[in-house]
């Protein structure tokens, strides 16, 4: 594979976070750029948040907590917040090349 470009623009749409799709471009990881919070969710992979700035709540499988680099195992129930009233900036890595989630219901 060649190395590939794209600027930041180009993976956020009009609302919502910025998402790079590894599939998309023969990658074998994808990416989330966040500026907020998500609802209670799982994958079959492990996740790693990177935080940015800011500062977030996160709960993993019922504990809460705080870090700046967090990893969530496979199959892991895990939810997140902003805690500032200024939002956040968080990197949520897939190191799969196909994003799968599962939400609670």
């Amino acid at each position: 594979m060649t190395y590939k470009t794209l600027s930041f623009a180009s993976l956020r749409p009009a609302t919502g976070a910025a998402v790079f799709r590894g599939s998309e471009y023969g990658a074998h990881a994808s990416f989330f750029v966040n500026s907020r919070g998500s609802e209670r969710h799982r994958h079959p992979y492990d996740e790693i948040f990177v935080l940015l700035n800011g500062e977030i709540d996160f709960t993993i499988d019922g504990e809460s907590g705080h870090a700046a680099v967090i990893i969530i195992p496979a199959h892991t129930w895990h939810e997140f917040a902003s805690t500032i009233s200024g939002g956040v900036k968080l990197v949520n890595i897939h190191p799969v090349a196909q994003m799968q989630t599962e939400w609670a219901r």
